[in-house]
């Protein structure tokens, strides 16, 4: 964080508002001309804090209306168990984030599937092909409140 300048920071916002922006449009909004504002860009790319530029899809538009967060509780806890666990709930399609947890549970998933029927499937078939599982415990989101990309700077 030390080497971020104000104007990294100002661009990190627009990039995370919009990353359909152009230099040019960049440019303009931090009073600097679009080369030094391309390089800073590249810089912060090349960092590694600029991850990637993706869009966006509304989930429900696309057929995928239910969004569930699933606790897992591995049976054991080896380095080995750990592990497998995260490379083989990295294949698993319908899992759109996981996080290793503290407190009553090891990891929490954020799931988008079609339907409850569609998250039965997914539980039986998905969750359970994966070894050392101990307990699944999930809950139904009813309503998204807010939902922001954004890291806030």
């Amino acid at each position: 964080m030390s080497d971020l300048d104000e104007i990294d920071l100002k661009l990190l916002k627009l990039l995370q508002q919009s990353g359909k922006l152009t230099t040019k449009e960049i440019a303009k909004q931090v009073n600097l001309s679009p080369t030094p504002v391309y390089e800073r860009i590249k810089r912060l790319e090349r960092e590694g804090i600029i991850k990637n530029y993706v869009a966006l899809v509304a989930s429900e538009k696309v057929g995928k209306g239910l969004i569930v967060f699933c606790d897992i509780t591995l049976k054991e806890h080896t380095k080995e168990i750990g592990h497998q666990f995260v490379q083989e709930v990295m294949s698993v399609k319908y899992v759109c984030e996981c996080y290793n947890i503290s407190g009553n549970y090891d990891f929490r998933l954020k799931v988008v599937v079609r339907d409850m029927k569609h998250y039965q499937d997914f539980v039986l078939n998905d969750l359970g092909s994966i070894n050392n599982i101990g307990s699944a415990h999930s809950t139904f989101v009813m309503g998204v409140i807010k939902h922001d990309y954004a890291v806030p700077l």
